[in-house]
């Protein structure tokens, strides 16, 4: 594939882009995520369908054995810690034998299967995944930034990190201890507070989880080459307050004030609805020839793939999205990248890269990674190192937005994925994903209610 300094087009103005765009071709990236998977639970048979897909079947125990995945189901009774320390556990100085050791929670009435992280989900229930990745684009060492669960993981997603301001070797480590993860960021109780890692690799000091550094957000509302001309960008999430959504832990975005005792964020990309709760809504948009330069997508809980709380909806609710924006007159100018916020305690082979400089934190395991768009070879797999900067990277460099200041961020140490697209090529016709639930299902509120959800664990 063609690198993108290739696809430059110096002074090029198409369809509104701005002039001091770098790829002329791409005016929209979407960026969905999903929860808590790997590739070798969640992408099962796709190297029988695309060779070169690094999937295993078995997985190595604490002891040694050597034992085969086992067969479930989306629709989980347990979960998988996947807290920072249970990472350690189970990376064991990268071995990764000691998924064994991670600990399992079961509903009420249920139990933990005897290795209940060595599975791989039923390929007949992610078959528009297996889809996607041989109709576009697929990572094989696509990695979690960070070492630890969700809110850590978003961070890092819109922000960079998890540094709680910039330039510090501090790192937020896990969610904030609220009893109620619907409510976090700035908009916790004054009694929540996260833990932070440091350089010894130790979980320690306790602080409120309210950040303040600069983010993606940042570089769209003030583009370094046209600082007057802000890109638009959206957050669809299904909770504003919850742990899924980045911007209500970062300050200035927040902006958090207090009236009739109740705090909310009042930030204008709050207050506009940029940052929406309800995911459904950008399908509804898109529907309407209303795109942002830059969206992210948090999934309903239903759909969103973590155990316990998904039913089986994820795969279908993916598709969905894909297809509204394949099937608009957006396509021939959006890339869509498809990931997992974190590994979700799931077993998988692949040993992370250490960062030479916060290894303590740096990288946490292989998550998957689609990449659709009509620039992307069909079954296209790469073999380069990525992670959560590596579409902070393309996004910055599609709008010439140059880092996250002050350049110390996952952007900063990140690849571009440039080896997924030839933008030399005319843009390929759209593939439609075949999926189990129609569009119209999710456009439907009341069908979304999943009365299992629970959207909830020890570590999220």
């Amino acid at each position: 594939m063609r690198s993108i300094a290739a696809a430059c087009a110096a002074g090029a103005m198409l369809h509104g882009v701005p002039a001091m765009a770098q790829i002329p071709q791409v005016q929209h990236v979407v960026v969905i995520v999903q929860e808590n998977r790997t590739p070798d639970n969640l992408f099962h048979g796709l190297n029988l369908i695309l060779p070169g897909a690094d999937i295993a079947n078995t997985g190595v125990t604490s002891t040694g054995q050597t034992v085969p995945l086992v067969q479930a189901s989306l629709i989980s009774q347990y979960d998988m810690s996947h807290a920072y320390v249970e990472f350690h556990t189970q990376y064991d100085n990268g071995r990764m034998d000691g998924d064994d050791l991670v600990t399992c929670t079961a509903l009420a009435g249920a139990t933990c299967p005897p290795l209940p992280g060595f599975v791989y989900i039923e390929p007949s229930q992610t078959q528009p995944y297996l889809d996607m990745a041989t109709h576009y684009g697929f990572a094989n060492r696509m990695f979690q930034t960070n070492r630890g669960p969700s809110l850590p993981a978003h961070l890092a997603i819109f922000a960079g990190g998890g540094e709680p301001i910039a330039n510090s070797n501090l790192f937020d480590g896990n969610n904030n201890n609220n009893a109620d993860v619907k409510v976090s960021g700035c908009v916790s109780a004054r009694t929540g507070r996260l833990q932070l890692v440091g350089p010894n690799g130790m979980v320690a000091e306790n602080v409120f989880p309210c950040f303040e550094h600069q983010t993606i957000g940042d570089l769209l509302d003030q583009p370094p080459a046209n600082p007057g001309a802000p890109l638009p960008w959206k957050y669809y999430v299904a909770l504003v307050d919850g742990i899924l959504n980045p911007a209500n832990a970062i300050r200035h975005i927040c902006q958090p004030k207090t009236a009739n005792g109740v705090i909310a964020c009042t930030g204008p990309h709050f207050v506009n609805g940029d940052i929406y709760q309800g995911p459904q809504q950008f399908l509804r948009d898109v529907m309407a020839n209303q795109l942002a330069a830059v969206t992210f997508i948090n999934p309903p809980p239903a759909s969103s793939d973590h155990a316990i709380a998904c039913d089986d909806t994820g795969p279908s609710w993916v598709s969905a999205i894909v297809d509204t924006v394949g099937e608009s007159a957006f396509w021939n100018n959006t890339v869509i990248f498809v990931t997992w916020d974190d590994w979700g305690g799931w077993y998988d082979h692949v040993a992370p890269p250490n960062d030479a400089l916060h290894g303590y934190y740096e990288n946490g395991f292989r998550v998957p990674l689609l990449v659709i768009s009509p620039y992307t070879q069909p079954g296209y797999v790469s073999n380069v190192t990525h992670d959560f900067g590596s579409m902070l990277k393309f996004i910055e460099n599609v709008f010439n937005l140059g880092l996250i200041a002050p350049g110390t961020f996952a952007d900063s140490k990140a690849d571009g994925l440039a080896d997924f697209f030839n933008f030399q090529a005319p843009p390929r016709a759209f593939v439609p994903i075949s999926a189990p639930y129609p569009v119209s299902y999710f456009l439907n509120e009341k069908s979304r209610i999943n009365p299992r959800n629970r959207f909830r664990d020890a570590d999220d």
